[in-house]
């Protein structure tokens, strides 16, 4: 089927900002970004709706943008899933096959994915994605395509990712009162590795760190697949909440400030850098050295990524990461965070920033885009 032409639509919702990207596919095959919309998130919150009505005018806002730049009618969107009511885990399950000596068939793979996500689920939890990893034919372990291989059993390994049911669907309702067709539901550090994450780094060993607003996401790919999700409460609101009360200033301000003079590692501050803070209301601005700043942003991260470290032990993928680590989302911009994450995990760590083309790459090539562009890539 001839695909150009073809529009492909990311929506990814957050705590700071809903994101939407329109990608079309071009001649070569290839798909170039055509449209970028960008809104402040009213009503979200670490990935579950608290506010219908602001979070639905905040989407149409991010899609009137996207539609204006692309020139194009937005009316359907891959939606990204992330938050605190994400919950992954491993599981494996199987079959014998057919006849003795019988070769694997695709309805054998199909059956054994079906048996491995044959779990019991708490109530109010639905299976978002089924995820193989390998597969087991007989006592061979680690095949990666089994079809046509004689055996007389077949097992696989999955990531199950889960998702709270009444948040998914108050999700839905959103985009859908919104005007927009929820084409389908993406774990959101699913799409972002699609941005920001090389084959290569997938087949080592890698861990993708999403630092959003609210919450920090983390996904561990191994030889080419996802083995492991995790949830971090803590985000980028976090930094601007510690500036806002030691420095006495309002959130909107301290945000800026994070954002323009943040570094999360004082080292990097020198010693006759100053700044200027705003003040609260009826009061003068004030001067001060800028490594002041730097401090509180520097003991957040320090502890934030002690939590991240501790996860990747804790799941077992600690000496595996052959790769290093990889940070993205919004608060990955801050500088000086890439160097303190390398003093902490003692391996490399670079900055995912995603590599789209077309008119409006060079506006979609930030970290904090790189789900919604994921959406539209994957």
């Amino acid at each position: 089927m001839d695909c150009q032409g073809r529009h492909l639509v990311g929506l990814d919702l957050g705590t700071s900002k809903v994101a939407v990207v329109v990608g079309q596919v071009v001649r070569s095959g290839e798909i170039e970004i055509i449209g970028v919309g960008v809104a402040h998130a009213r009503g979200l919150r670490r990935g579950g709706v608290i506010s219908q009505a602001e979070a639905v005018e905040s989407i149409r806002e991010a899609v009137e943008k996207a539609e204006l730049t692309a020139g194009t009618k937005v009316d359907h969107a891959c939606v990204s899933l992330s938050g605190t009511h994400i919950m992954g885990f491993n599981s494996r399950g199987g079959g014998a096959l057919t006849g003795a000596n019988a070769r694997v068939t695709g309805d054998d793979i199909r059956r054994t994915l079906n048996a491995a996500q044959t779990v019991s689920l708490p109530d109010g939890r639905d299976v978002l994605h089924v995820l193989p990893q390998d597969f087991v034919v007989d006592k061979e372990r680690g095949i990666r395509k089994p079809i046509g291989m004689n055996g007389s059993r077949l097992e696989a390994n999955v990531h199950i990712v889960t998702v709270g049911s009444t948040t998914t669907r108050d999700i839905v309702a959103c985009v859908h009162k919104a005007g927009v067709e929820v084409q389908e539901l993406v774990l959101g550090l699913l799409a972002a590795g699609e941005a920001v994450l090389s084959s290569d780094e997938k087949e080592l060993g890698v861990a993708l760190v999403d630092i959003g607003a609210g919450t920090t996401d983390i996904a561990i790919f191994e030889r080419g697949f996802l083995w492991h999700t995790a949830v971090i409460p803590i985000g980028g609101d976090h930094f601007t909440n510690d500036i806002a009360i030691g420095l006495r200033i309002p959130i909107p301000q301290a945000d800026a400030l994070k954002r323009t003079r943040g570094c999360a590692l004082s080292a990097m501050v020198g010693d006759q850098d100053v700044m200027v803070v705003p003040a609260l209301a009826g009061r003068l601005p004030r001067t001060m050295a800028r490594r002041i700043l730097s401090d509180f942003l520097q003991s957040r991260a320090e502890e934030m990524l002690h939590l991240v470290r501790d996860e990747i032990s804790r799941a077992g993928h600690k000496e595996t990461l052959n790769a290093g680590i990889v940070v993205t989302g919004g608060s990955a911009n801050l500088e000086g965070l890439v160097h303190l994450a390398e003093r902490i995990f003692d391996m490399p760590v670079r900055r995912g920033v995603p590599s789209p083309i077309g008119a409006l790459a060079d506006q979609a090539r930030d970290p904090s885009l790189a789900t919604a562009v994921g959406l539209v890539l994957r």
